[in-house]
């Protein structure tokens, strides 16, 4: 499902040794994880996409317009999540938890069902080590549309934060274009 856009180059000054193949942030939109990478994605001219369940549903209220989503024929989180694994080049999922749970871990089941690269990163493990990690599992599977999942908001509230860091440092944006973020608390 990858676009036949240019690869992301990274920023002057970065440590990368070669464009990140990634095109485009795939996500379900529920609040944590899934909502941070479309937010990610929409500050920074990160094409996104993928599924949501039918009404657009999050535990918050249905998503708004704003994130480019199509709705499954479904209101169950099952299908989304799914559909948005088999869309996907690859998956990455957040956590702060060193194991995963619920949604997280039927999504990492699904990748493993379906074939597909899955990488968990979770902040008590893997802190400061992330956006690396994440760097080298994005170029080692030549992933161009990257799902990324994990807690909603009401289970880990700070996984949001998580995801927003790692991906400012997988993107090396420049500390003058990084947002203040404050709808997500550390």
């Amino acid at each position: 499902m990858a676009d036949k856009r240019k690869p992301i180059q990274p920023r002057r000054g970065s440590s990368a040794r070669r464009a990140l193949p990634l095109q485009r942030i795939v996500s379900g939109g529920q609040s944590g994880a899934d909502r941070a990478a479309l937010d990610f994605a929409i500050a920074h001219g990160v094409p996104h996409g993928g599924w949501c369940p039918r009404g657009r549903l999050a535990e918050d209220g249905a998503l708004e317009r704003c994130y480019e989503l199509r709705e499954t024929p479904e209101e169950e989180y099952p299908q989304r999540t799914k559909w948005n694994v088999r869309d996907s080049d690859g998956t990455v999922i957040f956590s702060i938890a060193a194991e995963l749970t619920g949604g997280s871990k039927l999504t990492a089941e699904l990748a493993a069902k379906l074939g597909k690269p899955c990488l968990h990163l979770s902040e008590l493990r893997d802190g400061q080590h992330a956006a690396a990690r994440l760097r080298a599992f994005v170029s080692d599977h030549d992933i161009r549309a990257l799902n990324v999942a994990g807690p909603r908001a009401s289970n880990e509230p700070a996984v949001a934060r998580f995801v927003i860091e790692t991906m400012e440092k997988l993107f090396n944006i420049p500390e003058a274009d990084l947002h203040e973020w404050n709808r997500y608390p550390r």
